[in-house]
């Protein structure tokens, strides 16, 4: 019986780890602002995850552990990219006419791009607790960096934030009011 169990434990830890895919993949689209890397580095991510699951010791970590796992598959892909401009070195202002447009996937493509223009590792910070839903605590344990560090990365980024989407001013909606008829 105890092996049935294990069994049975083991298939619902690989169905959890699948069910975190589309976090997983908000999370990676974030950090990359691409979809393909996105995609790449969730997959990745629940490859490695599926084949380690064993290495799992708390289920109640599931989450984190996983996290871990796609900031480690992150890293291993700025590694391989070597990015030519440093990301330090970008100004992060807002040369977009805030008035274009109407839709609110301009908001969202703006903040989008705000946040891609942040250094990776306050983007990661603020997407791990604003996206994700993750506590400072879990976050540093995910990036494997002090607790102060990502207090003062989130303070630093979205101070950034606060200072390039506070010349965007939101597309005005009409409104049209209320339609009654007259007798």
């Amino acid at each position: 019986m105890e092996i049935i169990d294990r069994l049975l434990d083991a298939r619902c830890l690989r169905r959890k780890i699948a069910g975190n895919r589309d976090r997983l993949y908000k999370v990676a689209l974030a950090w990359s602002g691409e979809p393909n890397v996105a995609d790449d580095l969730v997959q990745e991510t629940l490859m490695l995850a599926l084949q380690r699951v064993q290495q799992l010791r708390e289920q109640e970590r599931l989450d984190a552990w996983m996290y871990t796992i796609l900031s480690n598959c992150w890293k291993q892909y700025l590694r391989r990219m070597r990015p030519t401009v440093n990301i330090d070195d970008i100004d992060i202002s807002c040369d977009d006419d805030a008035e274009i447009g109407s839709s609110k996937q301009e908001i969202v493509d703006h903040v989008r791009r705000a946040i891609l223009r942040l250094p990776n590792g306050q983007r990661q910070a603020i997407t791990l607790v604003d996206l994700a839903g993750f506590s400072y605590a879990e976050v540093a344990d995910i990036l494997d960096i002090p607790i102060g560090t990502v207090m003062s990365r989130l303070y630093t980024s979205r101070q950034s934030l606060q200072k390039v989407l506070s010349n965007f001013r939101a597309p005005q909606t009409v409104s049209t009011g209320y339609l009654r008829s007259v007798r």
